[in-house]
């Protein structure tokens, strides 16, 4: 069992840690302080007692294991980015940018990248910490995509593809691949390199004539138009969280199963 903090000759500095849970919208202050007591909630890895004091720039504050985002101001947006606009904070070329499609305060990035030509979903945050569990190889964070290419790939192309393809910059993961249709692929990889699904389908001779993002990891969102955004709730934020933490051995929830390839 974790040692409990606080006490005597505890600094009388930061925020009262039932403060900072209910200003994240974990709950009301009695919720949180019913969340402490019952050793749901951990700083630094330890039990704290209530009234205990958070510094939250330094101090790692977790609810049922899952780190909550507890520094001030931190934003978390879900973005359906349309084709022509790119995935960076500031373009050289004057071309229109994701972060110009949410609030301009505070100053944001995109997670990852979406290509020009491409469309869906991006996250454009400015937490530093979620923005690397989402975007490091090691945690490999599945992204689903609809895919429409030319002609009509065979089951020797889907195979290809889901076993792997050798690119230039190496050989890829395997992939889930599902025919929706005769030129429509849904497709859910976890790596995250420049415009590999083009490249992918390419490789098999079947170019990409539009390409969708519709999932990052648990998160999708039909109802989001193109162009628009909406604001992650407190529960979207820790399930991407959750989706990044190591997890050999447990498939992706929303992949499309064997009965669907």
């Amino acid at each position: 069992m974790p040692e409990a903090l606080g006490g005597d000759g505890e600094a009388e500095e930061g925020e009262r840690l039932q403060k900072v849970l209910a200003r994240v919208g974990v709950g009301s202050r009695r919720v949180c302080e019913d969340l402490i007591s019952d050793g749901r909630v951990t700083v630094n890895g330890e039990l704290p007692v209530l009234g205990r004091r958070v510094r939250v720039e330094v101090d790692r504050v977790e609810l049922d294991g899952l780190p909550l985002p507890v520094i001030p101001g931190l934003v978390h947006y879900l973005v359906n980015k349309p084709a022509g606009v790119v995935s960076t904070a500031e373009d050289t070329h004057d071309r229109p940018t994701v972060v110009q499609l949410v609030p301009d305060s505070p100053r944001v990035y995109p997670v990852g990248r979406l290509d020009m030509d491409s469309e869906g979903l991006i996250l454009v945050t400015n937490d530093g910490e979620l923005t690397h569990r989402l975007t490091h190889p090691s945690f490999g964070v599945p992204k689903e995509y609809l895919v429409h290419v030319e002609g009509e790939p065979g089951a020797g192309a889907l195979r290809r593809l889901r076993d792997g393809i050798e690119l230039e910059d190496g050989m890829t993961a395997p992939a889930r691949v599902s025919a929706v249709a005769p030129s429509l692929l849904r497709m859910v990889i976890h790596e995250g390199r420049n415009r590999q699904i083009r490249r992918m389908c390419d490789a098999v001779g079947h170019p990409v004539i539009r390409l969708v993002r519709t999932r990052i990891g648990p998160l999708s969102d039909p109802s989001l138009t193109p162009g628009t955004y909406r604001p992650l709730s407190l529960d979207e934020v820790r399930s991407l969280v959750a989706a990044a933490l190591p997890n050999e051995g447990i498939e992706d929830p929303g992949a499309p199963r064997a009965g669907d390839l």
